[in-house]
């Protein structure tokens, strides 16, 4: 179609030159004037007839083209057929002169067969013009209104023509029409390559993100084979891919190299898939020769994945992940700043998933012993910047949420809580916060009468959010519980200094005995803590319980968990809103309790509740400024690591988080830190 409109507009400018030639040897009657009135006049008359068949092939091409058209209209071949016709009867006027003729000075004079000679361009435009307009649909709307004027405007012209002499109305109109379709065209052509490179980056993108898409599902789910061969490792890779992103993002990786360390943490563990399935999940200590087969895991996946060329960062992880920091790993021995560095961080991960995943000998480690483990391993086991890096994550995580998850008391996982006697099955906790949680349940009795049918709530705090009975689990992960909330108002104290309980009846109240018996009744709870109280309200159709919590102290966490005796808990859900509560929201029923009604240095006392939940006013850092004050854990301090934090950073106003605020570092007063800002 570029081809055609070089056609169209050259054969326009020769249309033009000859119009040209022919007025200015009009009369001149030299040799030279004879033969270029001559030659120019028959060019003008056949220069007009090409733009116009130039014009009918750019049609039919655009029409098959662009306008899905398969077959071309019949109307534009006879347009083409027409024009040979036109330019052979033209050839022979030449000879005969039917069309026009020269006086004896040299004039061209129009002959009787003038009208036939205009006639073959007036009706190969009205042929174009009526497919343009059946058409129309098949093509953009600029390019429409362009071939549009093309044809229209030069068929306004050679009517006007016909009565007007000395005038070329037909070249000016198409060498004009010519000019401006040229333009139109141009652009939409353009336009044209434009949207199609857009298209093609589209699906080039698209095909990319198939192929992303891909492989993130082949090796999730070669993840999957590898973690299922050990039925105490479920959700290992993916929990160790999630934490060395953690870590890399910590430690100031681009988003590609954080991309390329989480497949590389997603897929350390797949030379496993050579190892006996007996050795992996044998019970107990392993033989020399067994360990000897599980440390031949990181050669195995190293050869697995090194056939992915295109992905080198995939094999490393795998081969390396076992070194150790201080050269006493496997299977290079590799030391320090040798081991590639997505290796040190994988090996902080799995070191870290280990410890608070279940084992066939053990269940997961309490939180402190992680990180105790983790500061030991420090420059011996693992890189110090990454290993700091976990204990830094370690120290934010004040909930305990990295580690793997129970699925036996997750609401996700099963339908029903059925409990038997009081207590027998008991939902995973539900953190309380000053954000309200709401939650929805029903809950019906178990299908035989009993004396007693109710559920109930526990309200507790543990490390790992969840319920315990055996001693030793009470005592690891230092479980403490509050109170139980009954669904009928009756209460349980055991930590809670205080309880109130406000009732409130809401229809038919004196039948809520007989429903519970008889029926599954549908329950709506809130929840939600501030400082030390927490406030929870029970209500269904008859009665609404309103519980307000004196807790122990605002240090411990605040946990609900679902329960009952003799009753069927299903359909629940959790959420949480929007709206938080604040100061003043829970009526206080006993007094706040606070530790620093003591001594004062040379700062004002301040008592921290949680992660850096509060801090000293600052002060400007002066050359030999000296700094005195006391410190203690709160008695309900639970982890070695609730000490006394030191903060250096520079900002507009000299406050914590003030204008501009940057950190630049954070000293622990027992001696740990990490870098914040170089």
């Amino acid at each position: 179609r570029r081809r055609i409109l070089i056609g169209l507009e050259l054969s326009s400018m020769f249309l033009l030159i000859s119009d040209r030639m022919a007025y200015h040897f009009r009369g001149n009657t030299t040799d030279i004037g004879f033969w270029m009135v001559r030659i120019s006049n028959f060019l003008v008359f056949l220069l007009s007839l090409a733009v116009i068949m130039v014009f009918t092939l750019y049609l039919i091409d655009l029409y098959a083209a662009e306008g899905g058209v398969e077959k071309t209209p019949l109307r534009l071949n006879i347009s083409c057929a027409i024009c040979c016709i036109a330019a052979v009867l033209l050839i022979i006027s030449q000879f005969t002169g039917i069309y026009y003729t020269f006086d004896e000075y040299n004039r061209y004079q129009r002959s009787d067969g003038f009208m036939v000679c205009y006639l073959f361009p007036l009706i190969i435009l009205i042929l174009n013009l009526s497919v343009i307009i059946d058409y129309r649909k098949c093509i953009r709307k600029p390019l429409f209104i362009s071939i549009l004027l093309f044809s229209s405007v030069p068929l306004i012209a050679a009517i006007l023509q016909l009565f007007v002499y000395g005038l070329s109305l037909i070249n000016i109109s198409i060498v004009g029409m010519a000019v401006v379709f040229y333009v139109f065209s141009i652009f939409d052509m353009n336009e044209t390559v434009k949207r199609a490179n857009q298209l093609e980056l589209d699906i080039v993108r698209s095909e990319q993100r198939n192929m992303r898409t891909l492989f993130e599902q082949t090796a999730a789910a070669l993840a999957n084979a590898i973690d299922a061969k050990d039925k105490y490792t479920h959700g290992h890779s993916h929990r160790v891919a999630e934490y060395s992103v953690e870590i890399a993002k910590n430690a100031g990786k681009s988003e590609k190299e954080c991309e390329e360390i989480y497949f590389a943490a997603l897929l350390h563990d797949v030379g496993k898939i050579g190892v006996k399935d007996s050795i992996i999940n044998k019970e107990g200590r392993l033989t020399d020769a067994e360990f000897a087969a599980i440390k031949e895991h990181p050669v195995i996946g190293e050869q697995i994945l090194s056939s992915i060329r295109q992905s080198p960062y995939l094999s490393i992880g795998a081969h390396y992940h076992h070194e150790r920091f201080d050269g006493r790993g496997y299977p290079e021995r590799l030391k320090g700043e040798d081991i590639p560095d997505i290796a040190r961080i994988i090996a902080v991960a799995d070191a870290y998933d280990a410890m608070t995943s279940k084992r066939s000998y053990r269940d997961p480690l309490p939180q402190q012993i992680v990180r105790e483990e983790l500061v030991k391993g420090i420059g011996s086991q693992f890189d110090p910047n990454y290993a700091k890096i976990m204990i830094h994550l370690i120290d934010v995580d004040s909930e305990y949420k990295m580690k793997e998850r129970g699925e036996v008391n997750s609401f996700e996982s099963r339908k029903e809580i059925v409990c038997g006697m009081f207590r027998s099955d008991v939902s995973e906790g539900i953190l309380l916060s000053g954000q309200i949680t709401k939650i929805h349940l029903s809950t019906v009795m178990d299908g035989r009468k009993h004396a007693v049918y109710i559920p109930s709530l526990i309200l507790f705090d543990s490390l790992d959010g969840c319920v315990h009975d055996d001693e030793r689990k009470c005592r690891d992960l230092l479980y403490f519980e509050y109170a139980t909330l009954r669904f009928d108002g009756v209460t349980d104290i055991l930590g809670a200094r205080n309880i109130r309980v406000e009732t409130t009846d809401l229809a038919n109240a004196e039948n809520e005995g007989k429903a519970m018996m008889n029926e599954k009744i549908d329950f709506d709870i809130t929840a939600a803590r501030y400082d030390d109280h927490a406030i929870v309200t029970i209500s269904n159709k008859f009665r609404s319980h309103k519980f307000i919590i004196a807790l122990a102290d605002s240090a411990r966490f605040a946990y609900l968990a679902i329960t009952g005796e003799h009753c069927i808990i299903s359909d629940v859900d959790v959420t949480k809103a929007e709206e938080t509560i604040g100061e003043g929201d829970i009526p206080r029923i006993a007094e706040k309790i606070s530790f620093i009604n003591g001594p004062v240095g040379d700062i004002p006392n301040v008592q921290i509740n949680g992660w850096r939940s509060d801090s000293s006013q600052g002060m400007e850092i002066t050359n030999g400024m000296r700094v005195q004050f006391h410190t203690m854990s709160l008695p309900t301090a639970r982890l070695i690591w609730h000490c006394p934090f030191v903060v250096l950073y520079t900002s507009d106003d000299g406050q914590i988080g003030g204008r501009n605020y940057r950190e630049l570092t954070v000293v622990r007063l027992d001696g740990e830190g990490w870098e914040e800002d170089d």
